[in-house]
């Protein structure tokens, strides 16, 4: 299995210019429902978690340098969601959004498949 490059990821740093470009860019011209409410939140997982699981390698909670592997994803999207739709609403003013959740869970989907694909085959001469 190949080692997860965490920050040097090419889906986190894709996700991350993609996260920025939405709040800066997108969102302030665009009057989108999508752009506005879910467009960030599938990028939860590919922006997130190869933070966290870096800090987890450093302080050795995590054992290994893989790919995340499924119940590592879905643990945080559980997590995120409770935290972020269902406690947080309690704590400051906002609105849960099952929907969210839902993203959150969509994004997970596609960044288990993005870092789980197989390797490209090389051709004969070498690319």
């Amino acid at each position: 299995m190949r080692r997860f490059a965490y920050l040097g990821d090419p889906l986190f740093l894709t996700s991350c210019v993609l996260y920025a470009s939405n709040r800066w860019l997108v969102k302030p011209f665009v009057h989108s429902g999508f752009f506005h409410n879910w467009f960030n939140d599938l990028l939860l997982i590919p922006c997130a978690l190869p933070v966290l699981l870096l800090v987890h390698r450093r302080l050795n909670l995590r054992q290994h340098d893989w790919p995340p592997t499924a119940l590592e994803i879905a643990w945080h999207v559980v997590g995120w969601s409770v935290l972020f739709e269902v406690i947080g609403p309690h704590i400051v003013r906002t609105t849960g959004d099952p929907w969210d959740a839902v993203a959150y869970a969509a994004g997970g989907l596609a960044a288990y498949c993005w870092w789980h694909r197989p390797p490209r085959l090389k051709s004969a001469d070498g690319q």
